[in-house]
């Protein structure tokens, strides 16, 4: 007899941990044998039964040898079913992120700051996509007065599915740019996929929609929609706007002054790097606003929050400044990275940028784009690193090519590095996280 969501609930009010890895078995805890691309995790639910676990969630009836066995039709469906019924016992806010670029970062900003009043929950790592949505919202206990949640996606409906899930009462894009154009089909597929985020929050009047009123494209995606309730803020002094902010400066850690309706205006130093941060605090500045913390509540969480995860995080060696910024990379990033190098206040700056990825028929393309964004940049060197920058080498003028390098791997450039070391510099290293370009921090 296979067990309903309604039942399997009543026994996650017993024993409301979930586990999904035998290596990491909580105890007491319910284990839901997910399915992978080279595993069946049904196989080893006995072994998480035999570790501590309370009960196994199950989807293959041959495991089912006992009571601690819980049938179900499929594994990952019931997951999700379970988190949505979950959601739904719940009466506290919930924000739902997602955008192309700073989803993390905003995301932990805007934690920082409504952690200064209230319990929070927000996700953690990078718990973003059918299964971490799911996972992150069964972690919702009574004592917590708000939560988080960062949405991925690297293909359309993927949103609306975790939108149902999550199901948030306020939502945030951070923007729309060119990522995992491969899974969405191209930039409009990317407009259509984060604009479910949208589409959700408009199917109900008590929605609360938070929009960057300087974004052209999320004020045209905002229009293609009724949204009920929307809350504005940005770098221009839209009359409209809950919280507007300038940058002060940023060399290389961000400082800003904001100010709300009430034109009361405050300074804030941040711990972040990259200009293209402001519009991320602001998001957490106006969300802190819009729940009715004080300025110097909203100030101490932005002053307090530290980059970690190589997101925009620097990192000072006894001969240089590194931004490691290698968590993940595509092109609007990638142009938003350079230009802040650009305008950076250094004696000496360095350039490293790796391949990116799922980046489909455009790549070509893409990766041509970046080498001449990074060639009219006023930076002292520039390396790239994979095979894709080095097949475009040869579609940028050699005329240019001054003090720029070309390595296929991340090996050959490590072997070059260590022949030729960079010392007293301010480097950027950026690319996709298959790059791995975290070994190169050892050679500087």
């Amino acid at each position: 007899m296979k067990t309903t969501t309604e039942q399997l609930y009543q026994v996650f009010t017993q024993h409301p941990v979930v586990s999904t890895d035998t290596r990491k078995i909580a105890p007491d805890s319910l284990f839901f044998a997910l399915k992978g691309d080279k595993f069946d995790a049904n196989t080893f639910a006995q072994n998480a039964l035999e570790a501590g676990a309370a009960y196994a969630v199950i989807d293959n009836p041959e495991y089912a040898t006992n009571e601690k066995f819980l049938l179900v039709d499929d594994v990952l469906t019931t997951l999700q079913d379970l988190a949505r019924h979950h959601r739904r016992q719940l009466t506290i806010p919930i924000i739902g992120l997602t955008g192309t670029n700073g989803k993390t970062t905003t995301k932990e900003l805007i934690n920082a700051v409504l952690s200064q009043k209230y319990k929070t929950l927000a996700t953690q790592g990078n718990l973003n996509n059918h299964i971490g949505v799911p996972l992150t919202i069964l972690t919702i206990d009574g004592s917590h007065q708000m939560a988080v949640i960062e949405m991925g996606a690297n293909h359309q409906k993927e949103i609306g599915l975790l939108c149902s899930i999550a199901q948030p009462t306020h939502g945030l894009i951070t923007n729309v740019g060119k990522a995992h154009l491969e899974g969405f089909g191209g930039v409009e597929g990317v407009k259509k996929g984060k604009g479910e985020l949208y589409d959700y929050l408009a199917e109900a009047e008590n929605r609360v929609a938070i929009i960057n009123s300087d974004d052209t494209t999320l004020l045209e995606m905002q229009k293609a929609r009724t949204l009920n309730n929307v809350v504005y803020y940005g770098q221009n002094n839209n009359a409209d706007n809950l919280v507007s902010g300038k940058l002060l400066g940023n060399s290389p850690y961000l400082t800003l002054k904001w100010h709300d309706k009430t034109c009361s205006s405050y300074n804030v130093q941040s711990q972040l790097t990259g200009s293209y941060n402001l519009d991320n605090i602001l998001a957490a500045i106006c969300i802190g606003r819009l729940f009715r913390l004080s300025s110097d509540q909203i100030d101490q969480g932005i002053e307090g929050y530290q980059p970690k995860n190589n997101r925009s995080q620097i990192t000072k060696t006894a001969t240089n400044t590194l931004i490691c910024d290698f968590y993940n990379a595509n092109p609007s990033s990638m142009f938003v990275a350079i230009e802040n190098m650009d305008k950076l206040q250094a004696a000496h700056k360095v350039m490293i940028l790796g391949d990116m990825f799922e980046m489909g028929t455009e790549s070509a393309v893409e990766h041509t784009s970046v080498i001449q964004k990074a060639m009219s940049a006023q930076v002292d060197e520039r390396i790239f690193i994979g095979k894709d920058f080095s097949s475009q080498q040869t579609e940028v003028d050699n005329t240019n090519l001054i003090n720029t390098t070309f390595y296929l791997t991340a090996e050959d450039a490590m072997k070059g590095l260590k022949q030729n070391p960079i010392t007293n510099a301010t480097i950027l290293i950026k690319g996709s996280r298959g790059m791995a370009l975290e070994r190169l921090v050892e050679m500087f």
